[in-house]
């Protein structure tokens, strides 16, 4: 871990020499490399699948760890957003003089070596590597056991041709940690003197995880405990639109709703008409008594039980969905807060004091209004490609696109002043 390391920080001094054209022309021979070699991508991914189908791995998490044609076209697509996305190393960010005459410039620069801990998605190796690479960083990539072929292969193609490309391209700049062993982790998580940031990226328990063992500053989102409130003015079908999209559209994401709450004003209304469409989704259902009653007597093909206090709080990943009756949007401005996970929620209504309200008070990462909180996503947001989402409150927070993953500098001009 030590000699992988000191090569990162070797390479990340050397990708700063690197001009915006020859990066870009990097990335876009990366994409061609993808594309030309899919069917070895896909090879090294079945033997991934086959093995995480023979040790149980759950549905959920095969389809995360599936690359089919789309998806590693998607990766390609990937990286040619991030080509032609500016370059945001070397931003001038603020410039002042001050009266002794020092003129000082804010300057946007790579933070050095990232380490990138993630399961099951290896398209997030093509993604972490192309971000990190743009912002001029190092990339240390350490995938979960479960992708280990697919991520080595895509990391293998990406500096082969980037290679090609431009011969002084550091190998160094892109890394797999060839290990599965847990241990990896922490040892690697310790060298301060040459890594500079972590993010991992995965369930709650592996965040958790990494967090408490590493010595490196950690960028991080726990969980996504993502909420869709109906007001009592909101256009019903419209609301309805939205709350089936938030959940059924991709339920093994983090930025899938896991609690609707209803105002009761419309609670019987807008129940009723909904109830019908999550049973054909078969979505299973946990309510308060209130909200279990009515969606009972609205259909008789769903599968609802009462809700515990721990379901509140509770990312399931799987189409299942907790339904909450509310007095209003203060009562559904408290419940966010107290349960929720700080990442992404939603309000539908057609009033917009109600709306700013929400807006201003409820305190996550993505607050939206009349729209489905599947779009926290950096390419969604035009970031191009995404390497996390955060739900801290210093430094980046919400998608991490790269002008997240840059820090600054400061240039300091003088022609001979000495403080006194």
């Amino acid at each position: 871990m030590t000699q992988l390391a000191r090569q990162a920080k070797t390479a990340a001094r050397q990708l700063s020499t690197l001009t915006s054209e020859e990066k870009n022309a990097c990335l876009e021979s990366m994409a061609m490399a993808l594309e030309e070699n899919r069917d070895t991508i896909k090879r090294a991914n079945e033997q991934d699948l086959s093995a995480a189908e023979t040790s149980g791995l759950s549905g959920a998490m095969l389809d995360r760890l599936k690359l089919d044609e789309k998806r590693i076209l998607g990766m390609a697509k990937g990286l040619r957003e991030v080509a032609a996305l500016p370059d945001p190393v070397g931003r001038l960010l603020d410039e002042r003089v001050r009266p002794n005459g020092l003129k000082l410039r804010k300057i946007s620069s790579a933070i050095g070596v990232v380490v990138i801990i993630y399961e099951s998605r290896p398209n997030v190796t093509a993604d972490a590597a192309s971000l990190c690479f743009k912002s001029g960083s190092a990339t240390i990539l350490r995938g979960g056991k479960e992708a280990i072929h697919s991520n080595r292969v895509i990391a293998s193609l990406m500096v082969d041709a980037a290679q090609k490309e431009m011969p002084k391209f550091p190998a160094a700049a892109v890394q797999v940690v060839q290990t599965t062993d847990r241990d990896a982790i922490r040892e690697l998580l310790s060298l301060t003197s040459y890594v500079d940031l972590c993010m991992p990226r995965g369930g709650e328990g592996l965040i958790r995880a990494v967090a408490e063992c590493s010595k490196v500053p950690v960028i991080k989102h726990y969980k996504g405990v993502c909420h869709v409130y109906v007001d009592r003015d909101a256009d019903l079908r419209m609301a309805g639109e939205i709350a089936v999209n938030a959940k059924v559209q991709r339920p093994a994401v983090c930025n899938a709703m896991e609690t609707m709450l209803v105002d009761r004003q419309i609670a019987a209304e807008f129940l009723s008409s909904i109830a019908q469409r999550l049973s054909m989704h078969s979505v299973a259902l946990r309510a308060d008594s209130e909200a279990r009653d009515m969606l009972k007597n609205a259909s008789s093909k769903l599968r609802v039980t009462g809700a515990s206090e721990q379901d509140w709080s509770t990312e399931y990943n799987d189409l299942v969905l907790n339904v909450r009756i509310v007095d209003g949007v203060r009562e559904a401005i408290d419940h966010i807060n107290h349960y929720g996970s700080g990442h992404s929620d939603c309000i539908v209504t057609g009033d917009e004091t109600r709306a700013q309200q929400f807006l201003n008070e409820v305190d996550s990462a993505a607050v939206y209004w009349n729209a489905s909180t599947r779009f926290t996503d950096g390419s969604e947001f035009g970031m191009g490609a995404e390497i996390g989402i955060s739900t801290d409150k210093v430094g980046a927070r919400g998608p991490m696109g790269l002008e997240e993953l840059t820090t600054y500098k400061w240039h300091c001009l003088g022609n001979g002043q000495i403080r006194t």
